[in-house]
């Protein structure tokens, strides 16, 4: 059974389409996530394998590398065929202006996560930071207060392992993190988890770039390896906010579309490429950016005072909403579906093509995960010149990659 685990584990891995979300390391003490050449989290075994039982099946059934599934919605649910289903969307923002400014995108998800906390409806919520020994690094965090949501508040374009942490499975929680990550759980959270599954929460996400990104947009801005970075920040402080990061007295800053545009995003792994589910449909609550269009429909990124859009895919997540609303913490105001689709042309692309793209994957000789319940064949039908385009690209791709990878 050992020997399955780990065929399993290095079968995602060799087919590059591990996430690095970190859920093998909760089924097997011996797994750890570590930086590989090419800067992204993967699982590395110290040592015997020490799998839990029913690893394998667990791993087959919750890895978002091996499946995401897509999830039968609520009878009350409003279904869009790219953004997935909700039972309440809002344009929302913290109240508190000092988490308002220090979000990516109006501080409503830091906001939630201070009041459940405050509540006591969560005693703990596990999310992501920077490495306060290594900024340039994000790593899982405990939040247990205020102050920590507020370190820990603003966008990381980076590698984190969110389920790389023993207290993502403890119960009286809450857990922000990736789609990926949030899909894993819920999959798995029966399993792992004594007691009501933790409040999930997560946001849209474009894909995980390399940690080599990150170096390199530093090196762009006069930042060496060898100097020490004391603080570092994505976006925030504004929105979108600008890359920042602090060596000694010196700060260096690059604009959204500078560090995300040209540095961080063009280095996202193939992974990302073909995710069914940047939406966060497994999560109970969901933020994203709200952007203005300008007038081809695509997103003006200005800045000014942050606002999020704010999904509440579940029941659960709805009533966290609304009663988070009524105790002052954040300011709703009603958005419709359409206008969060036009603001995320990134997203409804990728999902509408996505059949072409894991179809040209699979002819070029590498498997992609498995997404049932997602109907994506019929969203290429509708424009399928374009979709042969992307099967086409995608296949070229992946025959170069893999090329490229055997010469090395």
């Amino acid at each position: 059974m050992t020997d399955d685990f780990e065929r399993a584990v290095a079968q995602v891995v060799d087919s590059q389409a591990c996430s690095g979300c970190g859920l093998c390391t909760r089924l097997d003490s011996s797994l750890t996530m570590q930086l590989d050449s090419n800067g992204y989290l993967r699982p590395r075994f110290d040592g015997d394998s020490q799998a839990i039982p029913n690893a394998t099946a667990i791993f087959r059934r919750g890895c978002p590398g091996v499946v995401v599934r897509g999830l039968a919605p609520p009878k009350d649910a409003t279904v869009h065929p790219l953004l997935g289903a909700h039972v309440g969307l809002w344009n929302a923002w913290a109240t508190d202006a000092a988490l308002r400014h220090a979000g990516s995108s109006g501080g409503a998800l830091t906001a939630i996560h201070t009041w459940l906390l405050d509540t006591g409806r969560a005693a703990r919520v596990t999310g992501a930071a920077a490495d306060p020994a290594a900024p340039r690094r994000t790593v899982p965090v405990t939040i247990t207060s205020r102050a920590q949501a507020l370190r820990a508040a603003g966008s990381r374009y980076a590698p984190v392992a969110a389920l790389d942490s023993a207290d993502v499975l403890l119960s009286a929680s809450a857990v922000c993190g990736k789609p990926c990550e949030i899909s894993a759980l819920r999959q798995t959270a029966g399993d792992l988890i004594d007691g009501e599954a933790p409040l999930m929460l997560s946001f849209f996400c474009a894909g995980t770039p390399s940690q080599s990104g990150t170096d390199a947009l530093l090196a762009d801005l006069g930042v060496d390896l060898s100097d020490t970075v004391h603080e570092l920040r994505y976006r925030g402080n504004g929105w979108p906010g600008r890359f920042t990061a602090r060596i000694d007295d010196d700060v260096v800053s690059a604009d959204y579309d500078e560090s995300w545009g040209r540095r961080l995003g063009p280095t996202t792994q193939w992974r990302c490429k073909v995710c069914v589910d940047g939406v966060g449909e497994s999560a109970d609550i969901v933020s994203a950016d709200s952007w203005e269009s300008d007038e081809r429909g695509y997103p003006v990124f200005t800045e000014g005072e942050g606002r999020s859009a704010l999904l509440a895919r579940t029941p659960r997540g709805r009533q966290a909403i609304l009663d988070a609303h009524a105790a002052g913490v954040i300011a709703l105001e009603p958005l419709e579906v359409s206008q969060l689709a036009q603001a995320q042309p990134l997203q409804t692309n990728r999902r509408r093509f996505l059949s072409a793209r894991l179809l040209g994957s699979r002819l070029a000789g590498r498997r992609p995960p498995a997404y049932p319940g997602f109907r994506l064949l019929r969203l290429s039908l509708g424009a399928p010149r374009t979709a042969l385009r992307t099967l086409r690209g995608t296949f070229a791709r992946v025959r170069r990659e893999r090329g490229e990878r055997e010469a090395h």
